[in-house]
């Protein structure tokens, strides 16, 4: 049962990412035309059918991302989090769900249509206070939690896949990759003390230990959490990685 379940998986995620080497095949640098027309389809089928749209990753990666934010960065601390990449707002809304305060959570897209899903979604689930922001979180600062409050940064950021989308782009004008951009943008964001979590189906653990560890980005080690395993010619792995890092 849980090998039938993990094809299926399987299945599912190589159709999102044949799509996204599709759009970025055709629109290059330029891929957000397609995710503006992703997003604008989920949310019709929001507004005919009630549909949320793709839950990336999984529900199971949500709750084990919950889990994980639970033991870490408790909603008794009233932590100050944001959801990059958030899609439909699904990450946001379940910790809302879960004892987080909704004014204390912000999910960021660079995707209007995204933006307009996940505010919906929020309202329908009951939880109209989730703040929802259309930013480019590579080029643009990182919004701030409350105007006064936390020092203008953050808690906890959370990413479940945009790491992983943004990859997908090729290189800047200055001849770096896109991609490259992130994790200073993620030490940046977080206050002292504060958690990064992410989780990857693109990249293994050490090599989002070699990208976001470097020492001039503050960020260190903190822990990981635990994915079904598989083996396949003799080697076992994940179907995807998710690691938590520090700012320190």
């Amino acid at each position: 049962m849980l090998t039938e379940s993990r094809e299926r998986e399987n299945s599912d995620w190589d159709d999102v990412y044949n799509t996204e080497v599709e759009n970025f095949e055709t629109h290059g640098d330029e891929g957000e035309v397609c995710w503006d027309d992703v997003y604008n389809t989920e949310v019709e089928n929001f507004e005919t059918h009630g549909d949320e749209g793709e839950v990336w990753f999984g529900e199971e990666t949500v709750d084990k991302m919950l889990e994980w934010a639970l033991e870490n960065c408790p909603a008794d601390t009233k932590p100050y989090i944001l959801d990059i990449g958030t899609g439909n707002g699904i990450m946001t809304v379940t910790l809302a769900e879960n004892g987080y305060e909704p004014d204390r959570l912000v999910g960021l897209d660079y995707s209007e249509p995204s933006i307009k899903l996940a505010r919906s979604v929020a309202d329908g689930r009951g939880h109209p206070s989730i703040r929802y922001v259309v930013s480019d979180f590579i080029n643009e600062t990182a919004p701030e939690p409350v105007e006064g409050e936390s020092g203008g940064k953050w808690d906890l950021l959370l990413d479940k896949g945009t790491y992983d989308a943004i990859a997908l782009s090729g290189k800047s004008d200055d001849g770096k990759t896109i991609v490259s951009r992130y994790p200073p943008k993620v030490g940046e964001a977080l206050k002292l003390g504060g958690l990064f979590l992410i989780t990857s189906c693109n990249f293994t653990e050490e090599e989002l230990k070699e990208a976001f560890g470097a020492p001039e980005l503050g960020l260190t080690y903190h822990s990981r959490i635990q994915h079904p395993t598989f083996t396949f010619g003799g080697s076992s792995g994940s179907i995807c990685a998710s690691i938590a890092f520090k700012k320190n």
